[in-house]
């Protein structure tokens, strides 16, 4: 991952970089939401009126910025093409439905954020509309204990909020 650069691409698909402190977005790390498949929800975990997979992650497949809602979606009901929707939304499921380390307080209802992983990654994608919530506790302390953790093994947490992007450091002990 270069940390240097940031690549944009023009109206054309020409790629141009630009400099920047520390600026990666998913794809960037060649990440996509297929990379993050779980094959069955934890017992007792459902999606229920979260929709937050419709918003905050951008999805090529179905030309859908980050940040924007899914042309398909309806807020807090849901898919309306949920019964031919792309295999890439049919198989995703953010680690609250498959981590079951992660309990109430992280239920992306109540959390505003969502996360998953991705190799060395964790990404965290934040509801722009509660951009301060990653910073506060219970969120902060695990998110810098994912970041020790994952950085034992050369990987590293990764928060999106809107166009802000911040790596998450282990705590200063």
């Amino acid at each position: 991952m270069d940390t240097g650069e940031r690549a944009e691409r023009d109206e054309h698909g020409a790629q141009h970089h630009e400099e920047s402190e520390f600026r990666v977005t998913p794809s960037d790390t060649g990440a996509s939401l297929a990379s993050h498949l779980a094959p069955l929800p934890l017992s007792g975990r459902s999606c229920r009126t979260c929709t937050l997979c419709c918003r905050l992650p951008d999805i090529d497949a179905l030309e859908k910025p980050a940040n924007a809602w899914c042309r398909h979606c309806v807020a807090e009901r849901g898919c309306t093409i949920y019964a031919v929707r792309p295999t890439l939304c049919r198989d995703f499921l953010c680690a609250w439905m498959t981590k079951p380390d992660l309990d109430a307080e992280w239920d992306p209802l109540v959390a505003h954020m969502m996360v998953y992983e991705q190799g060395p990654q964790t990404t965290v994608l934040v509801d722009p509309d509660h951009p301060a919530i990653w910073k506060q506790a219970p969120y902060k302390i695990l998110l810098e204990r994912w970041a020790a953790e994952a950085q034992t093994r050369g990987g590293y947490v990764i928060v999106f909020v809107g166009d802000d992007v911040f790596k998450v450091e282990p705590a200063q002990t």
